[in-house]
């Protein structure tokens, strides 16, 4: 029984790592590189597992979440209320038990819907305060996004003041950024003319000029915003009936809306709009990838509430993928930021979706394998989720005698690293993280990050600079730079060559959790890292100890102990770690305690809340010291809490501390806890 929650606890924590890559690439950086079908295969098969053995339900786990974190490049503003993403159905057997679902949960028979196109584009939040346009930002993780007031300030179709005499003190407007197709085309066109990379389709053109650090960019790109809805509001004017009343005030404060919305009764009629919506789809002035139910009655829709990552009284309906049929004639390895090995059909050019399709990805050797896809064959392709291409059978009887039977390098084709595929994942891997020159530029990105070496001002374009212009090489060459190095490069002054400089100097004292978890090991994330850290208690012995000593590790299983001992056993890793210990990263070697030697750490079994604002530490740092002495970090205080730790403006944790008993620490009382452990 033991071995087999093992492989299941392998194939969430694998499940888990997937998709959060691929919420990494989707959300933030906005190049994705699987079909949305294959993302919400992973996603549904990591809740299936989740449902089935609650018992291994992190608070970590994507289900628990709604997307990926926001950029650095902007500020961040913390939503009010989450923006939380919808499920998703297929097929018309998932949306009559989205209907069967709503109705028993609200004791009735039939339910009023509203209706809707799902926009293919980019969430945003605006807020309003007395009907002036004060802030908006994107979803980021749901919870907190990133403040692109400014680029929102130029799409015009966004009301900068509310025409009402009497505006709401508050209004939060929430909807969807996207590019019209006619615009695509044009700014396709320029870029053409001045020979510069055209955009693959509207919403990585509109996702690209949301983001541009420069408003007068985003001015030129010509975005359109369409309202699908409202966040928070106070003394509002807005009918608080149903979701339809809400979107004829927003189209009565100027918002645009969707024309194609509606009221509907009933499966059978949700099926019906589907059905109407599919066939005007090409006829649309912009892209879309299904419909959106929602609970018409804001009432119902209280009562029916949410699961932790969406609404129980709405669903997005998507469209199928579309197909064509060509050949493929060849297949070649790409080696991705993260190192993951993906073979890339390259295919006899096929329209498809819109498009004029030349490569689709294989996905995996297993891929392969179950579909038995050989060199030579005749292929049906499709643009899932109008995306990525994605070859979805071989047509067998079209088969040639002399086909050719693909096999996995054994060997990263970029690097000559050692490629690895350990238990229960699904690609293979290079390790040679630290020096494999596909992996440069996330490496360093990852390395200098906040939670890891947290190096202040090193972002995306800087490091790409430095990359291309070989400039950086690993992340030890970042402690080799000199002044004029950095400021030769573009946009990069004197002055702020000297502050990267100084950031970079500053990260030399770090902690070893924060440093192995900068050396960017595969599956290990922070909570990893500190675990190693504060069981092995210095880097050489966790070097040094192989795939078996690892697994005596609480929480570090076969897959995670193999990915820690194949990423040391690359001479090159250890090679690049030797150098930035000689260029000066330190940290306290006394720091941790060793699992193997059997002892315990001091906070082991003590659960903590942090509430308020501390007066010296960020809350973060106040985990960070907690964990590495074994205490856990809680959201909500409960009678199993050990200790409640107050700064300024608590709030009810404070309230309920007190109430229960609970021991209240000040930061002080906190410091001097920790001092004595």
């Amino acid at each position: 029984m033991n071995e087999r929650i093992e492989k299941i606890r392998q194939r969430i924590q694998d499940l888990r790592a997937q998709i959060e890559l691929h919420n990494y690439r989707y959300y933030v950086l906005d190049t994705p590189t699987i079909p949305d079908t294959e993302y919400d295969r992973l996603l549904r098969e990591l809740q299936h597992i989740e449902q089935d053995y609650p018992q291994l339900i992190t608070a970590d786990s994507p289900t628990q979440r709604v997307g990926a974190a926001p950029l650095k490049a902007f500020s961040q503003i913390v939503h009010r209320r989450p923006m939380l993403s919808l499920s998703n159905a297929f097929d018309d057997v998932e949306v009559e038990a989205f209907d069967r679902r709503v109705c028993e949960g609200l004791a009735v028979d039939n339910v009023e819907y509203a209706v809707e196109p799902k926009f293919d584009g980019l969430a945003v939040s605006l807020c309003y305060e007395n009907g002036i346009f004060k802030t908006g930002a994107t979803r980021g993780d749901g919870y907190t996004g990133e403040n692109i007031t400014l680029n929102l300030r130029t799409i015009k179709s966004i009301p900068l003041l509310l025409p009402v005499e009497n505006p709401p003190p508050w209004l939060e407007v929430r909807g969807e950024v996207l590019m019209l197709r006619t615009d695509f085309l044009a700014l396709n066109q320029r870029q053409s003319a001045k020979g510069e990379k055209e955009f693959a389709n509207p919403r990585n053109a509109a996702a690209g000029s949301l983001r541009q650090l420069d408003p007068g960019v985003t001015a030129i790109r010509r975005l359109t915003f369409f309202a699908y809805g409202v966040g928070q509001y106070q003394d509002c004017h807005m009918p608080l009936d149903k979701h339809s009343h809400v979107m004829a005030y927003l189209a009565s404060l100027h918002f645009p809306v969707a024309k194609e919305g509606g009221v509907v009764k009933g499966l059978q009629e949700l099926l019906a709009y589907y059905q109407e919506i599919e066939v005007q789809r090409a006829r649309l002035p912009y892209d879309i990838d299904g419909v959106v139910y929602k609970v018409n009655s804001l009432a119902q829709q209280e009562r029916l509430g949410f699961v932790s990552r969406a609404p129980r009284f709405a669903l997005a309906h998507k469209f199928p993928a579309q197909e064509a049929i060509t050949q493929l004639l060849g297949i070649e390895i790409q080696v991705g930021r993260t190192g993951a090995l993906t073979p890339v059909a390259r295919l006899k050019p096929v329209f498809v979706g819109g498009v004029t399709v030349t490569n689709a990805t294989l996905h995996n050797a297993d891929e392969i394998e179950r579909k038995d896809v050989r060199i030579g064959d005749t292929v049906i392709v499709r643009r899932a989720g109008d995306v990525i291409p994605e070859i979805v059978s071989v047509i067998l009887e079209k088969r040639p005698v002399e086909v050719q039977v693909f096999v996995m390098p054994e060997h990263c084709p970029v690097c000559g690293a050692k490629a690895v595929r350990l238990v229960g994942e699904a690609v293979s891997r290079c390790t040679g993280g630290l020096f494999c020159p596909a992996q440069r530029k996330q490496a360093i990105l990852h390395f200098a990050s906040r939670r890891a070496m947290d190096i202040e001002g090193l972002g995306d374009k800087l490091v790409e600079q430095m990359v291309d212009q070989g400039v950086v090489r690993t992340p030890a060459d970042l402690y080799k730079l000199g002044l004029s190095a950095l400021a030769n490069l573009e946009r990069m002054a004197e002055k702020s060559a000297g502050n990267i400089l100084r950031a970079i100097e500053k990260s030399k004292h770090t902690t070893l959790a924060r440093f192995i978890y900068a050396l960017g090991i595969r599956n290990v994330g922070e909570a990893t890292a500190k675990d190693l850290a504060a069981h092995c208690g210095n880097l050489d012995r966790l070097i040094e100890a192989g795939s078996e000593r690892l697994q005596q590790i609480p929480d570090v299983g076969p897959v995670v102990a193999q990915s820690i001992a194949d990423f040391f056993a690359e001479a090159h890793n250890r090679e690049v770690i030797e150098q930035l210990r000689a260029c000066g990263v330190h940290w306290h070697e006394h720091e941790g305690i060793s699992v193997l030697a059997g002892e315990m750490r001091p906070l082991q079994g003590k659960t903590f809340v942090l509430t308020g604002t501390l007066p010296i530490m960020s809350r973060e740092e106040a985990k960070e010291k907690i964990e590495l002495l074994g205490g856990k970090v809680s959201g909500s205080v409960s009678k199993k809490t050990d200790y409640v730790v107050v700064g300024a403006d608590p709030g009810s944790k404070y309230d309920k501390a007190l109430s229960l008993g609970i021991a209240v620490l000040d930061e002080a009382g906190l410091l001097e806890l920790l001092q004595e452990r």
